[in-house]
């Protein structure tokens, strides 16, 4: 593995939530509606990719890292980690799991958000058995790691959510978040990967075309985000699922 930060904002330590997934893009398409709200009310939002999404039909990984920094800056993250796994062969050895767990540990977040476990790829299914075993490693004390020769602290959250993508979940989502004030924001950090979607005015390309080249993927996420609003009476939203019960302190906090 090569590890890459992509961006960083060496000012910010710890993060509110951290995003684990397989390939740059993944976030973006998945949760980044619910990225850009978080920014926007001023939380820290930060994007571990495991690999660099070398087995992709189109594109390459250089230029696909360069648009993972695009997006980026769109959604306002405060770092953006590319731990440079095998694509398309991500596993749960040691190495990788004490990769996810040292930056578990080096983030501190309160939420993780991550693939959900009966996904199309088989990458992102291995993200999720990945990262539950990782967020469980990461609370015990007998298990080591050192990031910049500095041995690192013990960290656990409870707060695991689910995001959807290519998949329904195979129960009902247990919440849905609004993005209708977002939505614009996630469709432009979607097509920062303009070597993967579909963009108007980049539409001459010799590649392959592809699922999520096609025009009809980007309707196809607009009309589920309108559908999840309509759920909910807004506009657009996103679907999660919760690994963990969810509790509130009190009915006021759903009036």
């Amino acid at each position: 593995m090569d590890t890459k930060i992509i961006f960083e904002d060496t000012a910010v330590k710890t993060v509110d939530v951290l995003v684990i997934d397989a390939h740059p893009d993944d976030a973006e398409i998945s949760c980044g509606g619910a990225i850009a709200k978080l920014t926007s009310e001023g939380k820290t939002v930060a994007v571990v990719d495991c690999t660099r999404g070398e087995m992709g039909t189109r594109g390459t990984p250089h230029l696909r890292l360069q648009e993972a920094r695009n997006a980026s800056e769109i959604l306002k993250l405060s770092h953006r980690i590319n731990l440079g796994m095998a694509d398309g062969f991500i596993d749960e050895s040691p190495d990788s799991l004490y990769e996810i767990v040292t930056y578990i540990r080096k983030f501190r977040p309160k939420v993780i958000l991550t693939h959900p476990p009966f996904e199309r790829h088989p990458d992102h299914e291995a993200v999720n058995r990945l990262v539950r075993n990782a967020i469980f490693k990461s609370g015990l004390t007998k298990i080591h790691t050192e990031l910049n020769g500095e041995l690192q602290e013990v960290y656990r959250t409870r707060k695991i959510f689910c995001f959807m993508q290519s998949y329904q979940f195979e129960r009902k989502p247990d919440f849905y978040i609004d993005i209708s004030d977002h939505h614009d924001q996630k469709i432009r950090a979607i097509e920062a990967f303009s070597s993967q979607v579909y963009v108007v005015g980049n539409e001459n390309t010799s590649e392959p075309t592809t699922k999520l080249s096609s025009p009809d993927f980007k309707e196809e996420l607009i009309a589920r985000a309108r559908y999840f609003g309509g759920l909910i009476g807004v506009r657009y939203a996103e679907a999660y699922l919760s690994v963990e019960p969810l509790g509130i302190c009190s009915f006021s906090n759903m009036m």
